[in-house]
């Protein structure tokens, strides 16, 4: 006889936790980045991704490129996807078969150069952070910035 799921032993579970970042710590990472853009004197847009990719905050500095909006999501998007900075992908595509390498920068939503950030909290994925607007180099670092005051590191 037939025993529902619920009443199996064995049956693997219907449902996991998956911790994702909290709504005011996404807020304090978009912030801090814009903080830092603003010291540089750069104007970014500032996006941080849940862990499964969706947008928790952003803001767009005034005056900041239009097309960065997007960019910025899916530099956060990439970082968490893959748990990989954005800027690390030119190093890391080369150890890929061509077939790879010229395959998945094609994807939608991927992006391969500086201002993406996964953001790992003990050891767990929780979402990523994405800047666009600045140099890669001015990106990634109010990227980290937004991390740093979550008392997170790259």
């Amino acid at each position: 006889m037939n025993q529902p799921l619920s009443q199996q032993a064995t049956h693997p579970p219907v449902s996991v936790v998956v911790p994702t970042i909290d709504w005011y710590a996404a807020h304090q990472a978009v912030g801090a980045a814009v903080q830092a853009a603003q010291a540089m004197g750069v104007r970014v847009n500032v996006a941080v991704v849940d862990a499964s990719g969706v947008l928790a905050s952003f803001l767009r500095m005034p005056g900041a490129p239009l097309h960065s909006v997007e960019i910025a999501i899916d530099k956060a998007y990439t970082a968490v996807s893959f748990g990989l900075a954005t800027s690390q992908w030119h190093g890391a595509l080369q150890q890929h078969s061509p077939a790879v390498r010229d395959g998945i920068v094609l994807r939608p939503r991927f992006v391969a150069f500086g201002g993406g950030l996964p953001i790992v909290d003990s050891g767990q994925r929780i979402g990523g952070i994405g800047v666009s607007g600045g140099s890669e180099q001015e990106d990634e670092t109010c990227a980290r910035a937004g991390l740093a005051t979550l008392g997170i590191t790259a």
